[in-house]
Protein backbone atom coordinates (compact mmCIF):
# COMPACT_ATOMS: atom_id res chain seq x y z
CA UNK A 1 0.00 0.00 0.00
CA UNK A 2 1.41 3.74 -0.79
CA UNK A 3 0.21 6.93 -0.16
CA UNK A 4 -0.11 9.65 -1.96
CA UNK A 5 3.61 10.70 -1.88
CA UNK A 6 4.28 7.18 -3.22
CA UNK A 7 5.91 6.15 0.18
CA UNK A 8 5.32 2.10 0.58
CA UNK A 9 3.86 1.14 4.03
CA UNK A 10 6.73 -1.11 5.93
CA UNK A 11 6.84 -2.79 9.20
CA UNK A 12 9.78 -4.03 11.66
CA UNK A 13 8.32 -7.16 13.75
CA UNK A 14 9.48 -7.08 17.11
CA UNK A 15 12.74 -8.64 17.65
CA UNK A 16 14.05 -7.48 14.65
CA UNK A 17 15.78 -4.55 12.85
CA UNK A 18 14.82 -4.74 8.94
CA UNK A 19 11.94 -2.95 7.60
CA UNK A 20 9.83 -4.74 5.45
CA UNK A 21 6.55 -5.16 3.52
CA UNK A 22 3.89 -6.01 6.03
CA UNK A 23 2.75 -10.02 4.89
CA UNK A 24 3.63 -13.85 5.97
CA UNK A 25 3.41 -17.33 5.57
CA UNK A 26 0.22 -18.79 3.50
CA UNK A 27 -2.14 -20.32 5.97
CA UNK A 28 -3.07 -24.52 4.65
CA UNK A 29 -4.85 -24.02 1.59
CA UNK A 30 -4.88 -20.35 1.08
CA UNK A 31 -4.12 -18.19 -1.95
CA UNK A 32 -1.37 -16.26 -2.00
CA UNK A 33 -4.06 -12.81 -2.41
CA UNK A 34 -5.57 -14.61 0.79
CA UNK A 35 -2.64 -14.52 2.35
CA UNK A 36 -1.96 -10.95 1.79
CA UNK A 37 -5.58 -9.79 2.85
CA UNK A 38 -5.46 -11.39 5.93
CA UNK A 39 -2.15 -10.62 7.12
CA UNK A 40 -2.10 -6.92 6.30
CA UNK A 41 -5.58 -7.46 8.68
CA UNK A 42 -4.03 -8.95 11.63
CA UNK A 43 -0.63 -6.91 11.56
CA UNK A 44 -2.12 -3.57 10.97
CA UNK A 45 -5.73 -4.08 11.66
CA UNK A 46 -6.55 -2.75 8.03
CA UNK A 47 -9.35 -4.92 5.90
CA UNK A 48 -8.52 -4.78 2.22
CA UNK A 49 -10.72 -5.55 -0.51
CA UNK A 50 -9.62 -8.31 -2.29
CA UNK A 51 -10.88 -6.88 -5.65
CA UNK A 52 -8.45 -4.23 -5.50
CA UNK A 53 -5.71 -6.08 -5.17
CA UNK A 54 -3.22 -6.26 -7.69
CA UNK A 55 -0.35 -8.62 -8.47
CA UNK A 56 3.02 -6.67 -9.03
CA UNK A 57 4.55 -9.42 -8.99
CA UNK A 58 6.02 -12.92 -7.37
CA UNK A 59 9.80 -12.02 -6.33
CA UNK A 60 12.02 -13.93 -4.98
CA UNK A 61 15.16 -13.05 -2.94
CA UNK A 62 17.50 -13.50 0.97
CA UNK A 63 15.54 -13.23 3.93
CA UNK A 64 15.57 -10.14 5.52
CA UNK A 65 15.79 -11.61 9.17
CA UNK A 66 16.66 -15.50 8.72
CA UNK A 67 20.26 -15.54 7.32
CA UNK A 68 20.73 -18.63 4.62
CA UNK A 69 17.11 -18.04 3.96
CA UNK A 70 15.33 -17.18 1.17
CA UNK A 71 12.11 -16.21 0.63
CA UNK A 72 9.19 -16.15 -2.35
CA UNK A 73 6.79 -13.26 -1.82
CA UNK A 74 3.62 -12.38 -4.15
CA UNK A 75 3.14 -8.62 -3.83
CA UNK A 76 0.45 -6.95 -4.30
CA UNK A 77 -0.77 -3.31 -4.76
CA UNK A 78 -3.56 -1.97 -2.98
CA UNK A 79 -5.20 1.64 -2.69
CA UNK A 80 -4.52 3.28 0.16
CA UNK A 81 -6.52 2.76 3.23
CA UNK A 82 -5.56 4.76 6.25
CA UNK A 83 -5.96 3.52 9.89
CA UNK A 84 -2.88 1.00 9.82
CA UNK A 85 -2.09 0.23 13.52
CA UNK A 86 0.89 -1.84 14.78
CA UNK A 87 -0.23 -4.91 15.91
CA UNK A 88 1.29 -7.35 19.13
CA UNK A 89 3.72 -8.66 16.60
CA UNK A 90 4.87 -5.21 14.84
CA UNK A 91 7.47 -3.06 16.55
CA UNK A 92 7.38 -0.53 14.25
CA UNK A 93 4.96 1.26 10.91
CA UNK A 94 7.29 3.31 8.53
CA UNK A 95 6.27 4.92 4.97
CA UNK A 96 9.25 4.24 3.02
CA UNK A 97 10.65 6.49 0.12
CA UNK A 98 11.09 3.48 -2.66
CA UNK A 99 13.97 5.93 -4.23
CA UNK A 100 15.72 6.57 -1.58
CA UNK A 101 18.42 3.98 -0.68
CA UNK A 102 18.50 2.91 3.11
CA UNK A 103 20.19 -0.10 5.00
CA UNK A 104 17.52 -0.95 7.03
CA UNK A 105 15.23 -2.31 4.24
CA UNK A 106 14.72 -6.39 3.26
CA UNK A 107 16.65 -7.17 0.06
CA UNK A 108 13.21 -8.27 -1.07
CA UNK A 109 12.19 -4.66 -1.14
CA UNK A 110 15.78 -2.92 -2.28
CA UNK A 111 16.26 -5.69 -5.09
CA UNK A 112 13.19 -6.08 -6.22
CA UNK A 113 9.77 -4.54 -5.31
CA UNK A 114 11.21 -1.25 -5.29
CA UNK A 115 12.92 -1.13 -8.84
CA UNK A 116 9.19 -3.15 -10.12
CA UNK A 117 7.45 0.19 -8.30
CA UNK A 118 9.63 2.75 -9.85
CA UNK A 119 9.14 0.92 -13.33
CA UNK A 120 5.53 1.48 -12.86
CA UNK A 121 4.10 4.73 -15.32
CA UNK A 122 3.06 7.40 -13.43
CA UNK A 123 -0.56 7.71 -12.08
Amino acid sequence: MRDDAGRVLNVRKRGTRMLMLPGGKPEPGEAPHETAVREFREELGVRLDPAALTLLGEFRSAAANEPGYAVVAHVYEHPYRSGAAASAEIDRLEWVDPARPRDDLAPLNTEQVFPALRSLPAE
